[in-house]
């Protein structure tokens, strides 16, 4: 979908400029001065050939339960309230999800347990989310991925992860005035939230703490907690019910201030 031609809640235009490798990322990141700033230049970047590759031939061999869909086939910016007091940090979009829907989370069965889970924690306005416009907002909660853009196999490389690690870390030290409590959705993102708050100045412990459901680490008043990642394969398995993600997320939203604990 080309930027500035109509897809609800398109953060780019036309004139948005385009990262064409990790210097451009490192440059167009570091010069967002507000989260549509950056949101804008993530949701336009073409600096992983591999990614762009497959997010786009995604795109166009459809799976067949959506072969009627027009499908978004950028990056996805993060989203949610750009004065964020809590973060959700996920590994990468889904190819017939975020992919597809244009918006993180949406349009798949790990992002239905999400959404539901977050409206339950009250920090949702909706119990789903199907689509870009479709009225859902965040309370007090962002949510991004650590990479843009749909991997292959849900598997960046290392050379990908670390091109796109200036988005995030743009996009993180935009909420920190505000920023108390992060929770990360499966190790990646727990390691990817780790590393980008020890680039941001953050004192962070050696050996980094080790990933685990309801691990807790703080780090200069931020709080980041781990949870498996809804995925079907923890959902389906029992490995992550919905009371144990309710608790973390219910725990994350004491965290930042967005429920009191009486």
């Amino acid at each position: 979908m080309p930027p500035g031609t109509g897809w609800p809640d398109d953060p780019a235009g036309a004139r948005t400029p385009v990262a064409s490798s990790p210097e451009d990322v490192r440059r167009l990141a570091g010069a967002a001065a507000s989260p549509a700033d950056l949101d804008a230049a993530v949701s336009v970047c073409r600096a992983c050939p591999r990614l762009v590759q497959w997010r786009e031939q995604v795109a166009v061999e459809r799976r067949r339960s959506f072969d009627t869909e027009q499908y978004w086939g950028r990056p996805i910016a993060g989203w949610g309230d750009p004065a964020a007091a809590l973060l959700v940090v996920g590994l990468a979009p889904a190819a017939h999800g975020g992919n597809r829907t244009g918006r993180i989370f949406t349009g798949d069965r790990s992002g239905d347990w999400l959404f539901a889970a977050l409206h339950r924690a009250g920090l949702a306005a909706q119990a789903t989310s199907t689509h870009a416009g479709d009225g859902q907002q965040l309370i007090g909660t962002r949510m991004l991925a650590a990479v843009r853009c749909a991997p292959p196999a849900n598997a960046p490389t290392p050379a990908e992860r670390d091109t796109c690690a200036p988005w995030m870390d743009a996009e993180v030290a935009l909420l920190l005035p505000q920023l108390r409590a992060v929770v990360a959705l499966g190790a990646f993102a727990w390691q990817a939230t780790l590393g980008c708050l020890s680039r941001l100045g953050i004192d962070t412990p050696r050996p980094r703490p080790r990933f685990g459901h309801g691990a807790e680490v703080n780090l200069g008043g931020v709080t980041v907690v781990g949870s498996f990642h809804p995925s079907q394969q923890n959902t389906f398995t029992g490995r992550l019910t919905e009371v144990m993600l309710d608790q973390v997320l219910d725990r994350a939203a004491i965290l930042a201030g967005l429920r009191n604990t009486t």
